[in-house]
């Protein structure tokens, strides 16, 4: 297969310049080896044995005398030759030495990481419609919204079981740009599997995979849900610290990621628990054991399903936005105030933004957003209603109703 852009391609070009090196960290198979191989002179891939056995023996030694830039793939085999490329860079920091590429999160941000200061960390996810579509060139979403660009939807702008399938595609880059059917399914199916079997022994050995797949399949249910613990452990019939194991484990595996809550002495009774999101809405599909059709009988689900896609495109151009965004939600107690995805970009300044399965929202379906606009006028940039619809229209001062596929249009 030819290779397929991605939105991190420019930035390590930019980084690698002044920097001696970048991690790319994110969930398997997103195409962290292929995008880093790209940028790189010589390649060590240590989840072989024959390659990995020297860089347990002596990382330093076997890191001398490779053409750099140096490619180690899977750090995570062989934790020690962090250390060998600490005592490289600080006896000699010039540009472009290492990429290095993880699949696990749990020692980055560990007391004694040898990493701080030496190398730079990039998150990378699956490919967003805008890569698999080849349009990776030109500003991110949240650049444009603050630019004032005109949010036109794709074409052809997909309808709502487009969005399905787009959803149930994924966006990891063997299933997204080569597989479908069937073949898509029993891809998703093994990959959740190894991932719950195989990958967390790497963390954490002896879990107990039939129960860690109970937790899956709750989480999958809640997914863009602010959901507290008790509810996925009684869904998933573990007790609290079993649960709480569980769900560190599947973020030190990238396979969830959270939006923390958004707090501000301007708005009162606001709910503090995250907003919690697979990193993949088609992990939900091979966790449920769900198809488009059975996505649309479940109104409710299908909502988290569409909103956890929108996430999931944002989130993956977060580093390459030039605004530098973060990433929040919004909630007050008893619902007064739902915010799904609220951007803070600097000085304060805020993009809300609501995910809607309709295709003709009206000014009623933003209703939070103008109260966030009055509540924080000056700050206020813009107002979405993301719907799945084919047109983006007005709605009020500042906020518009736009087409999910606005994302990559």
């Amino acid at each position: 297969m030819a290779y397929s852009a991605r939105l991190l391609d420019g930035a390590i070009q930019t980084l690698f310049k002044q920097l001696p090196a970048l991690l790319l960290v994110g969930p398997r198979a997103s195409g962290k080896t292929t995008t880093a191989a790209r940028h790189a002179r010589s390649m060590v891939r240590l989840d072989t044995d024959a390659e990995a056995q020297a860089f347990r023996a002596d990382p330093d030694a076997a890191l001398r005398g490779l053409q750099e830039p140096i490619l180690i793939d899977e750090w995570q085999m062989v934790p020690g030759v962090l250390g060998a490329i600490k005592r490289a860079v600080d006896a000699r920091p010039d540009p472009a030495r290492f990429i290095i590429t993880g699949s696990v999160r749990a020692e980055l941000d560990g007391e004694w990481w040898p990493g701080t200061g030496r190398v730079t960390r990039l998150p990378m996810f699956g490919m967003t419609i805008r890569e698999q579509v080849g349009a990776v060139r030109g500003p991110s979403f949240i650049d444009r919204v603050v630019s004032g660009a005109p949010l036109e939807p794709a074409h052809p702008s997909p309808d709502l079981r487009g969005y399905v399938d787009l959803i149930f595609q994924s966006g990891f880059p063997e299933p997204a740009l080569r597989l479908n059917g069937a073949a898509r399914q029993h891809w998703l199916d093994s990959y959740l599997e190894h991932l719950l079997t195989r990958d967390v022994e790497l963390i954490e050995s002896g879990r107990d995979p039939v129960r860690l797949r109970r937790y899956m399949e709750a989480y999958a249910l809640n997914t863009a849900g602010v959901v507290d613990e008790k509810t996925l452990f009684d869904a998933a019939g573990i007790n609290r610290k079993t649960a709480l194991a569980y769900d560190r484990l599947l973020s030190n595996l990238f396979v969830t990621e959270t939006l923390p809550a958004w707090t501000s002495n301007r708005l009162k009774r606001l709910v503090l628990g995250p907003k919690r999101h697979l990193v993949d809405p088609a992990l939900a599909g091979a966790a449920l054991r769900l198809d488009t059709n059975g996505a649309l009988r479940q109104g409710d689900l299908f909502g988290r399903l569409l909103e956890t896609f929108v996430v999931s495109q944002i989130r993956a151009e977060v580093p390459v936005s030039e605004t530098r965004p973060r990433l929040f939600h919004v909630r007050q107690q008893e619902g007064r105030l739902e915010v799904d995805i609220l951007v803070e970009l600097g000085g304060g300044r805020l993009i809300a933004i609501e995910v809607k399965a309709d295709a003709a929202p009206t000014a009623a379906a933003a209703r939070h957003l103008m109260t966030m606009r009055d509540r924080f006028d000056r700050e206020f940039v813009a107002g979405i209603v993301l719907h799945t619809g084919p047109r983006t229209f007005t709605l009020s001062d500042r906020i518009v109703a736009a087409p999910v596929s606005a994302l990559w249009g």
